[in-house]
């Protein structure tokens, strides 16, 4: 660690190495770099190989096992990359998913936003007790032959903004109004509000609400969610399927865990296409979701 404050990236990781390989790429470019990067390779053994042929020398791959059943372990293991983290002296914590390329300036914005503590936003002030969470901006890289097409310095041409999320201006911090918008595919905590929120809660296992949650429980200590212009994510295009059948299991039991916590379901457009399936339904019984 340096004598500034540590700042660390989390990614967690199965398959995508080519991803992984483009974010790696990304981190060596930052303004301001990463002190650690710990990438949490979930039943992946390859990853270690991936990270030592890129030549990271912040990089620390962290092994776990999946979840029972096979599942990918997403709310265990951002936590196991945050501890091991702040182990080693991070102040910052900044999360990516593996298939994410940050700008060159998002290590640095993230940053001078937790620093500031939003300052000056929304009646927010340094001192400001609450735990406040950053969200960058995320934009879509269109599909290429080989992912190593996406390094290069021109993404911020290529890529076009979500849809359903602000994006402000490189200079721009925005009070969300909205906390069931926060997602972890980019965004960044000190590590004391990651101690005042507990991190994920590891009550979902598999695929599924778990960022939904962590969320409303900013909402629930009277936390803070920023949308951070200039902090930005472009996502590497990948096959997805939608809705996500792969996992159908865990979502239809994560949606249930959130319900009985917070008194809603998550994640309706996915359960509604299940249901339009014939994969689950709403049992009016115990109006829970069930899969059939």
């Amino acid at each position: 660690m340096t004598g500034r404050p540590g700042t660390a990236v989390v990614t967690i990781a199965r398959g995508r190495h080519e991803h992984l390989r483009g974010q790696l790429w990304g981190l060596g470019r930052q303004s301001a770099p990463a002190d650690l990067h710990v990438v949490v390779a979930m039943d992946d053994p390859e990853i270690a190989a991936v990270v030592s042929d890129a030549g990271s020398t912040s990089t620390l791959v962290v092994p776990v096992g999946l979840d029972p059943g096979g599942e990918l372990p997403l709310a265990r293991a951002r936590n196991i990359g945050a501890l091991t983290a702040i182990a080693a002296g991070a102040e910052h914590l900044v999360f990516l998913d593996v298939d994410c390329i940050p700008a060159a300036r998002t290590l640095e914005r993230y940053r001078q936003v937790l620093d500031t503590d939003g300052s000056g936003l929304g009646g927010l002030s340094p001192a400001h007790p609450s735990p406040v969470v950053a969200c960058g901006t995320v934009a879509y890289l269109p599909p290429v032959a080989h992912a190593r097409a996406y390094r290069h310095d021109r993404l911020d041409e290529l890529a076009d903004p979500h849809p359903g999320r602000p994006a402000p201006d490189e200079r721009t911090v925005l009070v969300a109004d909205d906390l069931r918008l926060f997602w972890s595919l980019s965004f960044a905590v000190t590590a004391a509000d990651w101690g005042r929120l507990g991190g994920f809660s590891e009550d979902y296992t598999g695929y599924g609400a778990e960022d939904t949650d962590f969320g409303q429980r900013l909402g629930a200590a009277r936390g803070t969610m920023l949308w951070v212009g200039g902090a930005a994510a472009y996502h590497q295009h990948h096959p997805t399927d939608t809705p996500p059948v792969g996992h159908l299991t865990s979502i239809v039991r994560n949606a249930n865990v959130f319900r009985d916590r917070w008194g809603w379901f998550p994640m309706e457009g996915w359960l509604a296409a299940f249901a339009d399936r014939g994969l689950a339904r709403l049992d009016p019984r115990t109006g829970r979701w069930v899969t059939t």
